[in-house]
């Protein structure tokens, strides 16, 4: 499934971004352009329209459609690993996933629905001002908006963060952090997922998405074939008690990093280069 115009010129940012191995470089063409107060100001107004009735009527059509969107559109989405989470303890943890796709969140929501968990989202906070039906979904289906502000993500967001996991939700968050479209590698992390696991002391399910292309060619681009995914389930990785906040965010990115690169590797059957290749881009119909 293809959202948003302009493929071929977002796939030659990736190639550039990746050969520079500028990792959390922005891809797409057209996202809002916002100054912080702007950010701010928005992400405000959206968690003071939450404490409104008609909020709280939208956000149960939001997480009705989400679950409805998930089951049409990715339910064809196989799943490997659920064993790594038979061990998983009663509460919330932090789910992270490489960053694919506009809606590379409803194979996530179907995985947390199979373990009966509420699934929350950290989004950037100009996701919240994206065009037509993208900016409802951003609004009502249980995102955490993040602005790049110490204040804000040390204060509001921190505890709404620790909201949602004391609801014993799952919080979805993408640590590679811009979306590049149909990338089959998994990218170098920020720490920021991991800082907070260490700091609310909860575990990082770390999942890894394989895209596979079909026989179908896309009906929006003729250039492209549809793909489906299959969801890898890593081993768990816990916070450690006899280190700190910060030895424990490093030691959980990195383990959580190894961990997709071998998915990767075992996935696609070759050793994970960030030397682009127009493979490396799924559905790609460049032959």
């Amino acid at each position: 499934m293809i959202f948003g115009d302009n493929r071929e010129a977002v796939i030659k940012n990736i190639e550039k971004a990746a050969n520079d191995r500028n990792f959390t470089a922005k891809v797409e063409i057209g996202d809002p352009e916002m100054s912080l107060d702007e950010r701010l100001q928005v992400v405000n107004e959206f968690w003071q329209k939450r404490k409104s009735f008609s909020s709280k009527i939208n956000n149960q059509i939001g997480h009705s459609m989400f679950s409805l969107f998930a089951k049409t559109l990715v339910g064809n989405t196989e799943f490997k690993g659920l064993e790594n989470l038979n061990n998983l303890p009663i509460g919330g943890a932090i789910v992270t996933v490489n960053h694919f796709n506009q809606v590379d969140s409803l194979p996530i929501k179907l995985l947390a629905n199979k373990t009966h968990h509420q699934l929350s989202i950290v989004i950037e906070d100009t996701n919240l001002m994206l065009p037509g039906f993208f900016r409802y979904l951003m609004n009502y289906v249980g995102t955490i908006p993040l602005v790049n502000s110490p204040n804000y993500i040390g204060n509001e967001f921190m505890t709404h963060l620790h909201d949602a996991l004391d609801r014993d939700n799952w919080v979805l968050i993408y640590p590679e952090q811009e979306m590049w479209w149909n990338y089959r590698k998994p990218r170098q992390p920020q720490r920021g997922a991991y800082y907070f696991a260490a700091k609310q002391n909860v575990p990082i399910i770390s999942v890894f998405v394989e895209i596979q292309d079909t026989n179908k060619i896309e009906k929006k681009d003729s250039n492209f074939y549809e793909t489906k995914y299959i969801v890898h389930v890593l081993p768990l990785i816990y916070p450690d008690v006899t280190l700190n906040t910060n030895e424990n965010s490093h030691r959980m990115m990195e383990k959580d990093y190894q961990q997709k690169k071998a998915a990767y590797e075992a996935a696609y059957g070759k050793k994970l280069s960030y030397d682009f290749s127009p493979s490396d881009i799924a559905g790609w119909r460049t032959n």
